[in-house]
């Protein structure tokens, strides 16, 4: 049976229904499943093009890289887990109270609202991450409210993502 979340920007008031890709990334949804609901400081891509994502401490299970991809399409939903040192560099722009600066393991949710992304970082390379989520419904909204946190900002927004138990 299929499982699906509701990924949400709180102060845009944008949402969208993501399925969950159990028989393709099934350790990734079964740690991010349990974890829910999480939501944190939203922030748009440098280098990745049309991606929000959220920053995290460590999830109870870090699950193994499943589904990777360096491409991710629109609607795809990816998770990365990198060690604090990794993106708590000043270089980065993340604010010293952010996930990024919290512990060993920051884990990072990102939802891709168009095409044409490549996950490349100037001090690593390719970071590939673990698609574990499709968005079925909602995506143009979220690409509009994500389009305009590019042009006005991401502060004071906030991701959220939850379970969708009555579907």
């Amino acid at each position: 049976m299929a499982r699906f979340l509701e990924i949400s920007l709180a102060k845009r008031g944008a949402a969208c229904v993501a399925r969950l890709l159990d028989d393709e990334a099934p350790a990734t949804c079964a740690a991010v499943w349990d974890a829910l609901p999480v939501d944190g400081p939203a922030y748009h891509a440098k280098y990745a093009r049309n991606e929000i994502y959220a920053l995290l401490p460590a999830l109870a299970t870090s699950p193994p890289m499943e589904h990777p991809t360096v491409t991710p399409l629109p609607g795809d939903v990816c998770f990365f887990a990198f060690e604090g040192t990794e993106i708590g560099s000043p270089a980065y722009g993340y604010d010293t109270g952010s996930a990024a600066h919290g512990g060993p393991q920051v884990i990072d949710l990102a939802l891709f609202y168009g095409r044409n992304n490549l996950l490349i970082n100037g001090d690593r390379g390719f970071v590939p991450g673990s698609v574990f989520a499709t968005v079925e419904e909602g995506l143009p909204a979220m690409a509009e409210a994500a389009q305009d946190m590019w042009l006005r900002g991401v502060e004071g927004e906030r991701l959220q993502f939850r379970r969708l138990d009555d579907r």
